[in-house]
């Protein structure tokens, strides 16, 4: 038998499959279909919506389940994502996509420091805003947060700019990319969405509206910048532990690092499909229930974007966002076109 802490869990994931429910039935509508809407894109349009109208008339208790969907759900999803991709593709991405991705993740913390500090801003909120909009959006804003030991308030703000942010690039590139607006092929593409789209879910919802050529390119090279997390957060550890990075309001206790694991069983996956032991139908099944899961991690992702989230980001932490956004556009953008 359920607890009640465990029983209202429950219904806040339920919640999250029947919008996903409803997102995979519009999705499969032909005129879905032919504007390449997936369901993952009507599913965090359907979060929203629900963020900001219906939520606040729905038990709090019902959170744990929605946020379960936006982070537990999602690693499962992205895990399963390897069964698309092959090692020849992971080797068909080759040097450049990892260059791109050290040029970018460095770049950007770096440059959201010196920024932060020209805008006088709290040095704990520019490198978590630095590092979430970086690496891997809030995945990485936790795992910072561990590192330096913040206080939660400047956490949920970093938090928000990579929300706000990575739900625009999911959007605004495929737009560009389909109308032509941006000069590049699938691979250099998939190559500038990897590796300056926020959130892994934000990417795989952008990837998926421009098409499997870019899509699939586009998930190695987010996740080759995750894995970029690990050696960023040893470095930020090593200066906080000098007192150079730490959160000066935090008490002294410090959470342990987070690894993203769920990037290495990833990477395992897709070395298991590249031994082309399952059958087609088999992983057309698996594809199909991974793109649900997919869909109820973005449909979760859409109703932690209320309106508040933008109050609370503030001035200054919006503007530093804004600015490493139009870096990660047209610095992305020209780094694309180079290779």
């Amino acid at each position: 038998m359920l607890n009640k802490q465990q029983l209202s869990m429950l219904y806040g994931i339920l919640l999250i499959v029947l919008f996903s429910l409803v997102a995979f039935f519009i999705g499969g509508m032909h005129w879905a279909k032919s504007v390449s809407i997936s369901p993952m894109i009507i599913g965090i349009v359907i979060g929203m919506i629900y963020a900001n109208t219906l939520r606040s008339n729905l038990p709090q208790t019902w959170v744990p389940g929605i946020t379960f969907c936006a982070k537990r759900v999602l690693r499962v999803g992205i895990v399963l994502y390897g069964f698309r991709l092959t090692l020849q593709d992971v080797t068909a991405v080759g040097l450049p996509a990892i260059a791109v991705d050290a040029i970018v993740v460095c770049v950007t913390i770096v440059g959201g420091l010196l920024i932060g500090r020209i805008l006088k801003l709290d040095r704990s909120i520019a490198l978590l805003t630095s590092v979430g909009a970086g690496i891997c959006g809030a995945a990485a804003v936790l795992g910072t947060e561990g590192a330096i030991n913040a206080k939660p308030y400047k956490t949920a703000v970093a938090v928000s700019t990579v929300v706000i942010f990575g739900t625009l690039s999911m959007f605004l590139y495929p737009v560009l990319y389909r109308n032509g607006l941006l000069h590049l092929t699938p691979q250099s593409m998939g190559i500038m969405t990897g590796s300056t789209v926020h959130e892994v879910a934000h990417v795989v919802g952008a990837g998926n509206a421009m098409g499997k050529d870019v899509s699939n390119i586009a998930i190695i090279v987010k996740m080759i910048r995750v894995m970029m997390l690990v050696p960023v957060l040893l470095v930020v550890s090593w200066f906080a532990a000098k007192g150079k990075m730490g959160d000066a309001e935090a008490p002294a206790q410090r959470k342990g690092i987070t690894i993203p694991w769920f990037a290495v069983f990833f990477l395992l996956v897709i070395g298991f499909n590249s031994l082309n032991l399952l059958s087609h139908s088999i992983r057309d099944g698996i594809n199909t229930f991974d793109t649900f899961l997919l869909t109820m991690a973005m449909t979760a992702l859409g109703a932690e974007t209320s309106i508040d989230k933008f109050k609370k980001a503030g001035a200054k932490p919006f503007l530093l966002a804004a600015l490493l956004y139009c870096w990660l556009l047209g610095g992305g953008y020209l780094i694309a076109r180079a290779l």
